[in-house]
């Protein structure tokens, strides 16, 4: 029995080499990728995304910001927290391709009826057993191999998922932050314009006094300081929320956020307005955006998952072993002559099981053309994304510069009114024109900084940048990264944005 025993046990690898894994292997699928980026000046291999965010965005304030939203975020957390689920999957499914071993250990006493009692037997009976058994199924047709595919592709998808919410926190956290920005320079200007009216509804009442303006002069001038005191409340509104959505990216409960101490934010102002930073090749968009990633890791998993429904349609081969001891005094349980054992191998084939049919090939079959449109549709929303953010940094620049030359004329303007109105050579309507318009250029033109700055953070994220890490001093992102760790490691970066 020994014999055919290390005979079985001999003729498992042989069985093991000539057993084939079921269902296609995964092949990137071909995808229309255009030569360069709509709107993109010059196409470039080198990318704005290559950079780490804390290059990017050199606002020491807005720095810190980020750094504590990356540690405190919920979103961030909860993604970690997805990668060791699927981690554990993993782990788990691994274990589908070892033996699967147990230990037992029983002890019985008993007592035989008058009736059916043995002559000279006892009445009462002691057994004492301890067996091991093992069981193995042979993976012949990749059942277990395919599945560990898909458990892997799971874990991966997972790792670049959390990659993809630290790339939109750190977006998140730039815009809010900028938005505040924005939100307090417009109540700055709005309360400066608040200043300015009333000095002038004090100098109209006193004309009026001398009877040098009518009484229609005062209360326009009333109106327009009115409109300007209106606007504040609504400003501090949407600061009021601009900071509690700050808060909440920073994983904090909806609070003040607290301004430097000129009680201004700081913002870094660039001396000219850069150009547009380069883009890339679109085909290396594919390897850098962590959601294009993780989609594609989906799709790994659907197509592994094909052949595990494919598998499951043949038999299954068991190989089983069992042995032990089994006594009536426990003294003599370990001894040669109480030893047991057995070997056994099975073979089953469904014929009608809920799990195991051809309607759960037909749904991995599905399941896949799914995940398959949906990484084409992914890609072709990262391209999308990509050329509205270039198109929107340039022109926004533009309107910007514009903006700057208008503000400029109508402060010129509101300054020549002004001093023509004091000595009587101008309308009172023309120092209320001048001073109207040059209102709404200075709002207009802190809308048009903010929209040129979001453009940027647009671009940023949507070139695949955001989601490096400071402690690795890595900048590109790592197309297999690490099953085995809690984040993606990354490789250097080759290139740098200008």
């Amino acid at each position: 029995m020994r014999r055919n025993l290390r005979s079985i046990v001999a003729a498992i690898p042989a069985l093991l080499v000539m057993a084939c894994a079921l269902g296609p292997d995964y092949h990137r699928p071909e995808t229309k990728v255009p030569a360069a980026f709509r709107f993109e000046p010059t196409a470039t291999t080198e990318s704005f995304a290559d950079q780490g965010w804390w290059q990017v965005y050199q606002d020491p304030t807005l720095q810190s910001l980020i750094r504590e939203a990356l540690d405190n975020n919920l979103d961030v957390r909860i993604a970690a927290a997805r990668i060791e689920q699927a981690r554990a999957v993993l782990g788990s499914t691994r274990l589908q391709q070892l033996p699967q071993i147990a230990a037992s250990a029983d002890a019985q006493r008993a007592r035989t009826s008058v009736d059916q009692r043995v002559p000279g037997v006892p009445a009462i009976s002691n057994v004492f057993s301890a067996d091991g058994s093992l069981s193995y199924e042979l993976d012949f047709w990749g059942k277990y191999r395919r599945a560990t595919e898909s458990a892997r592709a799971g874990l991966l998808a997972s790792a670049y998922a959390k990659q993809d919410v630290m790339a939109g926190l750190v977006s998140g956290v730039a815009t809010a932050y900028f938005t505040l920005l924005t939100l307090d320079e417009q109540l700055a200007i709005t309360q400066h314009t608040v200043g300015t009216r009333q000095k002038f509804v004090d100098l109209t009442q006193a004309q009026h006094e001398r009877g040098t303006v009518s009484g229609l002069d005062v209360a326009t001038a009333q109106a327009q300081l009115a409109i300007a005191q209106a606007t504040i409340p609504d400003l501090q509104r949407q600061i009021g929320i601009a900071e509690d959505q700050l808060s909440v990216l920073l994983g904090r409960n909806p609070d003040q956020i607290l301004r430097t101490e000129s009680s201004q934010l700081t913002r870094v102002l660039e001396p000219a307005i850069s150009p547009v930073p380069p883009a890339g090749l679109p085909s290396s968009l594919l390897e850098r955006r962590p959601d294009l990633r993780a989609a594609e890791q989906n799709l790994v998993a659907a197509n592994a998952n094909v052949g595990v429904a494919k598998a499951n349609l043949f038999p299954s081969i068991t190989l089983t072993a069992a042995g032990g001891s089994e006594s009536s005094a426990l003294s003599d349980l370990f001894r040669g002559s109480t030893r047991t054992w057995s070997v056994g191998a099975g073979l089953l084939q469904p014929l009608l099981s809920p799990q195991r049919n051809l309607y759960q090939l037909e749904l991995a079959d599905a399941q896949k053309r799914q995940a398959l449109l949906q990484y084409q549709q992914s890609i072709q929303t990262a391209f999308r994304e990509v050329s509205d953010a270039l198109i929107a940094r340039q022109k926004y620049a533009e309107f910007q510069v514009a903006q700057q030359a208008q503000v400029d004329a109508q402060r010129r303007a509101n300054t020549i009114a002004l001093a023509r109105y004091r000595v009587g050579s101008a309308s009172y309507f023309d120092v209320i024109n001048a001073d109207r318009d040059l209102f709404t250029a200075e709002l207009s033109l802190s809308a048009a900084h903010l929209n040129t700055l979001l453009s940027l953070v647009q671009l940023y994220r949507a070139v695949g940048g955001g989601w490096q890490t400071e402690q690795s001093g890595k900048s590109a992102p790592d197309p297999t990264p690490d099953t085995t760790g809690l984040t993606p490691d990354s490789p250097s970066a080759s290139a740098r944005a200008p």
